[in-house]
């Protein structure tokens, strides 16, 4: 359901308003979206699993107990990823790629931008 103008108008009234009050807050917001907020959870995950598995084998020969926490770290690391991973493959290639406006690359992140800088540039360069 679209936004009628008025409420347009308020939400783009209250976009003004916080970029003026915070904005690095406001530019976090624009940069930040499901797909690199999952995706980083995703990467910590598999990190976090890793370490569980690293305090699995190191220490379960010596402690018990330990190689529990290894075990207890592995199984909640797990279920991190497991359920960012699902968020991100809910998504259509449709909701990724799709832009508007000026914010036509918003939907990539940050680093997305700047990788396809750097290659317009390396382009330009070499012809």
């Amino acid at each position: 359901m679209p936004l009628s103008e008025h409420e347009q108008r308020i939400l783009a009234e209250l976009e003004e308003s916080l970029s003026k009050q915070d904005p690095r807050f406001a530019k976090n917001v624009r940069e930040t979206n499901i797909y690199s907020h999952s995706g980083r959870r995703v990467r910590w995950g598999v990190a976090g699993f890793i370490a569980g598995l690293a305090i699995l084998v190191l220490f379960f020969p010596h402690s018990v107990l330990l190689g529990l926490v290894g075990v207890a770290m592995m199984f909640v690391s797990a279920v991190v990823v497991e359920r960012n991973a699902r968020l991100l493959g809910r998504a259509s290639w449709q909701d990724i790629t799709q832009g508007q406006g000026d914010d036509a690359h918003a939907n990539y992140g940050p680093r997305t931008s700047s990788l396809r800088d750097w290659l317009s540039r390396h382009r330009h360069k070499s012809e």
